[in-house]
């Protein structure tokens, strides 16, 4: 096969080193600089896992495509977590390996002339500095150059659209479409439609044929949110768009080619959904290739004040934000995480009177996040000895970093402000 193989890209004007195994080609590839390798993954000596690990080790590997055995899905994903640009099952088309080879060479060199950014701020639509957002951030710049599926997730609200984008953003798709599509919104019959599309009289009401987001996004990428509410039957299609890239319109017959990059996403446990039943196996290690999980807005609470600043210079307003009142933004527990936090922006814009946003602004779910509930009294002593506590926790985490604001607040879990909130309250100042 590697001889039929190189055959074929050498007449398509392509320059071609063979090795019979994984040592040969690590030797190779040591002494001379590849565009672009195709590695089987059962080798004699170095296998082609081994092979990818080693030159992973070296420095950013050239798009690497690795040929795996049919049903060896498992493979597959520890080759993409690896770096692997793509991966195929035997057996295979010649015309889509030599599709899968150029489009690797095209991709390499869009990324080669790109010039990657660094930080979660390079993100767009991104905001923050918390080390999980820099895991999210490192995972996309180096998950978007290549075309395999990413899976999102973490709880709603908490950006996993604005990912999705930058995974589109900064890939070499970038110049074509980025669609997306809410899979929850929609019923079975009216997903089927969406994605794939439908021929004239597919069912009553398809007066005329209709392209689906798989035709419109050919190039492109496609984002499918709420993964874990399709229904089995669709998810019997979406697994064969996976694997062969091909797909029927609703009420057709004629298949049909998409060149898509799929991004998914799901607030939901998917693991747990296969083991009841509920999500396809087989599925689920196709679009589980690239993981990127999104932290909740209560993990990351020190990145509060760059949220609320960007927000409210998106709304152009100037109205400036009180350290008391930020400290309250940085206490609550965001159960509806950064879309909260902007809505509750907005509507403190909306009812603020002064140049200034003031507590009472505040929705009353953060104003009495704190309190006892209604027709409850404190105990008698009981506010005073929960201050002491408190006080004194501050005091041992200051007294600990060496009175550093900062590292304090992380060591306790709270934004800065917050916490220098709490010290101006309970007069912590450090000794001269």
């Amino acid at each position: 096969m590697r001889d039929m193989l190189s055959m074929a890209l050498t007449a398509k004007g392509m320059d071609v080193t063979q090795a019979e195994n994984g040592e040969k080609a690590l030797q190779a590839a040591g002494a001379q600089k590849f565009d672009a390798i195709v590695s089987d993954l059962k080798m004699p000596k170095l296998d082609g896992l081994g092979l990818l690990r080693a030159l992973s080790e070296k420095g950013e590997p050239p798009p690497f495509i690795m040929i795996t055995a049919h049903g060896s899905v498992k493979d597959a994903v520890e080759a993409m977590s690896l770096g692997a640009a793509d991966f195929m099952e035997k057996p295979f088309e010649l015309a889509e390996f030599e599709f899968k080879v150029e489009r690797a060479l095209q991709e390499g060199s869009a990324a080669a002339e790109s010039t990657p950014p660094t930080g979660a701020e390079a993100l767009p639509g991104l905001v923050g500095t918390a080390p999980q957002l820099l895991e999210v951030a490192d995972i996309v710049r180096r998950a978007a150059r290549s075309t395999v599926p990413v899976l999102i997730l973490g709880e709603s609200g908490t950006g996993k659209e604005l990912v999705a984008k930058a995974v589109h953003e900064l890939s070499p798709r970038q110049g074509h479409s980025f669609t997306a599509v809410h899979a929850g919104a929609l019923n079975a019959g009216v997903l089927e439609s969406e994605l794939f599309g439908h021929e004239k009289g597919a069912f009553t009401g398809a007066d005329s044929e209709r392209k689906g987001r798989f035709e419109t996004a050919d190039g492109g990428t496609l984002f499918l949110d709420e993964l874990g509410e399709i229904p089995q039957t669709t998810q019997v299609k979406l697994l064969r768009v996976l694997q062969d890239k091909t797909f029927e319109r609703v009420g057709g017959s004629q298949q049909l080619r998409t060149d898509v990059r799929l991004v998914c996403a799901t607030n939901r446990n998917l693991r747990e959904m296969v083991k009841d039943g509920g999500f396809r196996e087989d599925l689920f290690y196709r679009v589980n290739v690239v993981t990127v999980t999104m932290p909740p807005l209560r993990e990351r609470t020190g990145d509060i004040p760059k949220l609320v600043k960007y927000f409210l210079q998106k709304e152009g307003t100037k109205l400036e934000m009180p350290e008391d009142v930020l400290a309250r933004l940085e206490a609550y527990h965001w159960p509806g995480n950064v879309r909260e936090l902007e809505n509750v922006i907005r509507r403190c814009i909306a009812l603020a009177t002064g140049d200034a946003i003031n507590v009472e602004d505040l929705p009353p779910e953060i104003t009495q996040a704190t309190r006892l509930p209604p027709g409850e009294e404190a105990p008698q002593g009981l506010v005073g000895d929960l201050e002491r506590i408190e006080r004194n926790t501050l005091l041992n985490a200051l007294k600990e970093t060496g009175w550093n604001v900062s590292r304090a607040a992380r060591i306790l879990g709270v934004g800065r402000t917050a916490l220098q909130y709490k010290m101006k309250k309970y007069g912590l100042k450090k000794p001269e």
